[in-house]
C-alpha cells in the first residue's frame, strides 16, 4: 500500500493531464474556428437572374437604355406594357400665362413609383401640391425615361401636364446622337418612336432638352421659357432650398416661365421635423410667390377623399378593409388647398390631412383639432372652383366622423356673371348663432349606409344655382347646441374634434349605376403554382376582365379581393366555408397581376373578386361584383 505523500503525488499528476487535455481540446476548437473563418467564407446567395420584360413578374416602371430597344418596340412585347398605361386624362391645355413646370430629379428614379399596383413604402416620397404647378416632368439619367403611370395618373387628375424626358449623356451620349441623327430618316423614325409610346402610355410628350434660361428671343413665346432653379441651390439664386420663392419673385417680375428641378431636395435631405410638415411648408412658399394655378372642382362628378396616395390602412365606403402600410399615387385623390400655418401661430383649430386616424376611403383624411367656444365658428380653405352649375340642382354628399358636440359643415363661395356674390352653409341642424354671416343656409339630410364604421354620418344636400359659378369650399367646424334645459358638462368645455373623410358633388338626376357580374368577362392568365410546405402553396396569376359587349368602361379603379373556400366536414358530410374576402390591392387598368398569393392546405377553391369603383367614389356591392373562380384541388 503506498504512502500517503504518493497518493497525494499521484493525484496531482492526474489533475494536471486531465487540466492540459482540456486546454489541447480548446485549442483545437479554437483552431477549427480559425481555419473555418479564413479558409470557408460565409457563402452569398446567388445573384437576382438578370431583369427580363417579357416574363411575368410583378408590374414595374423602367425606362428604355438603347436606340436599339426604341427602334425595335420591344417595349410593347414586354408583359408590364398593359399595367403602365396612365388611366387618367388631361382635360386641360397649357394656359397663355407664366407657368410653373416641376422636374421631379431624384436618386435616379423608378424607387418605390416603380411598383405599378403599388407597394408597402408608406413613407415614401409624394407630391399633393398640384394646384400649384402646371407641368410635370419624370427624370432620370438614362436614354428614354417613360413616366411611371401613377404620377401620370394623379397630375392629370389635378390638371397638371406630364412629360418624359429624352437625354443623351457623356460619351455614350454623343454615339447615341450620331447615330439619331446620321440621316433624316432615322431622326424622323426615332422622333416617330417617341410619340408612339407617349401616346400608347398616356402622357404628354418629352422633355427634346432642359429649359432654356433666357428670354432675349422669345418675343411674344415669353411664357414658352423657362427659367431653371435647382431646389439643391446649385447655381441658383437665392440658394434654392428654404429660399426657393426668392428665384420665383425674380423670375415673376420678368414675365417667364419658371422651371423648378429637384424638389424633392427636403425628402432626400431629411428635413425637420418631419416630411409632412416641411413639405408642406416649403410649397408654402412656392404658393406665397407663385400663387394658385389650377382650380378644381371644374367638372361633375366631383369626388375626393383626401387620399394623398399612402397610408397604414385602406377603407371602402366607411368599412377598413387592410391594417397594412401601403403606397399608390394613382389612388391619390383631389387634394384639398390646405394653407400652411406655422406652429408659432396661434389658430384655435389645427387643421391637417391625417393618415393615422380611420379613414371614410383609402387611406387619409382631413382632421380638425383644437378648441373652439361654443357660440364661434372656425372655418379653413379646401378648394377653389370653377364649377358653373346648370338647370339640374346639384347634390352634395359629404361623410363626418366627430367627438362630443364638435359638428362639421360646408361653406360655398358662388358668383354669378353679375358680379353677384354668395354664400351658403350646408350644416347638419339649423345655426342661430352666426346664420347672418352667409346668404343661406341649407340643413342637411344624415344618410347612413349599411356596412359603414361605425362614426361615420353622411350629409347630404341640394342645391339649385343656375347661372352661379362655385368659386370656393371651406369647412366650417361648429358646436352643436345643447338640448333645451339641458346644461353643457363642466369639463373641457372648448376640446374640438372632428374629420372630413370625403365630399361628392354630381348632378341630382345622375345614379350610380354598375353592370352586373353576367356582363363582365374575366380571365386568368400565366397562373403558377408553387409548394411551400405541409401541403401549403403559393398562387401568381394575371387578371384580365371586359364587359361582354365590348364597349369600353369608364370606370377609373378597381379594387381586388380573394376569397378562400375552405374544405371541412360537417356532421359527417363534405362542406365548404367560405374565408372573408382579403383586400389584394387596387388597379387602374383592366388587369391586375396576383404575385405570390399564400393559399393554405385546407383550401378547396379561391374566389378573385373585381369590384368596379365610379367616378363619383361609389363601389359596387362585393356580392354583386364580377369573379373568377380557380380549383385549387389537384393544383
Amino acid at each position: 500500500m503506498p504512502s500517503l505523500p504518493l497518493k497525494f503525488d499521484c493525484l496531482r499528476r492526474r489533475n494536471i493531464v486531465k487540466h492540459l487535455k482540456l486546454v489541447r481540446n480548446k485549442l483545437q476548437n479554437l483552431l477549427c474556428f480559425v481555419k473555418m473563418s479564413v479558409s470557408e467564407p460565409e457563402l452569398q446567395p446567388p445573384p437576382p437572374p438578370p431583369f427580363d420584360p417579357t416574363l411575368p413578374s410583378l408590374p414595374i416602371s423602367y425606362p428604355i437604355k438603347t436606340l436599339k430597344d426604341l427602334e425595335s418596340r420591344s417595349y410593347f412585347n414586354s408583359f408590364h406594357y398593359p399595367f403602365n398605361k396612365a388611366s387618367v386624362p388631361l382635360k386641360s391645355v397649357l394656359p397663355n400665362r407664366r407657368r410653373l413646370l416641376v422636374c421631379h430629379d431624384m436618386a435616379g428614379g423608378y424607387l418605390d413609383d416603380k411598383w405599378v399596383q403599388g407597394g408597402t413604402n408608406s413613407e415614401a416620397y409624394g407630391i399633393w401640391h398640384w394646384y400649384l404647378m402646371d407641368v410635370f416632368v419624370y427624370f432620370s439619367h438614362t436614354l428614354v425615361t417613360l413616366p411611371p403611370p401613377c404620377w401620370t395618373n394623379t397630375a392629370h387628375r389635378h390638371g397638371v401636364k406630364v412629360l418624359g424626358t429624352f437625354i443623351t449623356e457623356w460619351d455614350e451620349g454623343r454615339v447615341a446622337c450620331n447615330e439619331l441623327l446620321s440621316t433624316k430618316e432615322s431622326a424622323h423614325m426615332y422622333a416617330e418612336r417617341l410619340a408612339e409610346l407617349a401616346v400608347a402610355l398616356g402622357f404628354d410628350g418629352w422633355l427634346e432638352n432642359y429649359p432654356r434660361d433666357s428670354a432675349a428671343v422669345a418675343g411674344d413665346r415669353n411664357f414658352d421659357v423657362y427659367m431653371g432653379i435647382d431646389v439643391f441651390g446649385r447655381n441658383t439664386y437665392g440658394g434654392g432650398q428654404w429660399n426657393t420663392n426668392d428665384a420665383l419673385d425674380v423670375i415673376k417680375k420678368g414675365e417667364t416661365s419658371a422651371a423648378i428641378f429637384a424638389p424633392a431636395w427636403n425628402y432626400e435631405t431629411h428635413q425637420l421635423p418631419n416630411f409632412q410638415t416641411s413639405q408642406n411648408r416649403w410649397w408654402g412658399l412656392v404658393e406665397k410667390s407663385w400663387g394658385i394655378v389650377q382650380n378644381y372642382p371644374k367638372d361633375l362628378p366631383f369626388y375626393t377623399n383626401f387620399d394623398q396616395g399612402r397610408g397604414y390602412h385602406f377603407s371602402v365606403d366607411g368599412a377598413e378593409i387592410s391594417k397594412d402600410p401601403w403606397y399608390n399615387l394613382s389612388c391619390q385623390g383631389f387634394q384639398p388647398l390646405l394653407e400652411f400655418v406655422d406652429n408659432s401661430t396661434l389658430d384655435s383649430i389645427q387643421t391637417l390631412v391625417d393618415f393615422n386616424k380611420a379613414s371614410y376611403s383609402g387611406g387619409g383624411n382631413v382632421t380638425f383639432k383644437g378648441t373652439l367656444e361654443e357660440n364661434a365658428f372656425f372655418t379653413r380653405r379646401l378648394f377653389h372652383g370653377e364649377l358653373l352649375l346648370g338647370d339640374l340642382p346639384v347634390n352634395f354628399t359629404y361623410s363626418v366622423k366627430s367627438e362630443g358636440d364638435s359638428q362639421l359643415g360646408l361653406s360655398l363661395q358662388f358668383s354669378s356673371t353679375m358680379n353677384k356674390s354668395m354664400s351658403i352653409l350646408l350644416a347638419s341642424q339649423e345655426i342661430y348663432q352666426f346664420s347672418s354671416k352667409f346668404s343661406q343656409v341649407i340643413t342637411t339630410r344624415p344618410h347612413e349606409k349599411p356596412g359603414n364604421s361605425p362614426g361615420w354620418v353622411i350629409q347630404e344636400a341640394s342645391i339649385a344655382m343656375n347661372g352661379y359659378t362655385l368659386t370656393e369650399i371651406y369647412a366650417v367646424c361648429y358646436r352643436s347646441k345643447p338640448e333645451f334645459n339641458k346644461p353643457r358638462p363642466a369639463h373641457n368645455p372648448v376640446k374640438y374634434f372632428a374629420v372630413l373623410g370625403h365630399i361628392t358633388i354630381k348632378n341630382s338626376e345622375k345614379k350610380s349605376g354598375f353592370p352586373p357580374s353576367s356582363s363582365w368577362i374575366v380571365e386568368a392568365q400565366f397562373i403558377k403554382w408553387a409548394s411551400v410546405s405541409q401541403g401549403s402553396k403559393t398562387l401568381s396569376v394575371k387578371l384580365i376582365w371586359k364587359l361582354k359587349d365590348g364597349t369600353d368602361t369608364v370606370f377609373p379603379n378597381y379594387n381586388i379581393y380573394a376569397k378562400k373556400l375552405a374544405k371541412q366536414v360537417v356532421s359527417d358530410q363534405d362542406g365548404s366555408q367560405e374565408d372573408v374576402p382579403k383586400y389584394l390591392g387596387t388597379a387602374h387598368v383592366e388587369a391586375f397581376y396576383v404575385s405570390d398569393l399564400s393559399v393554405p392546405c385546407e383550401t378547396s377553391s379561391l374566389k378573385i373578386i373585381v369590384q368596379v369603383c365610379a367616378a363619383d367614389g361609389t363601389c359596387q356591392k362585393l356580392d354583386d361584383s364580377p369573379t373568377f373562380s380557380i380549383d385549387v384541388e389537384g393544383q
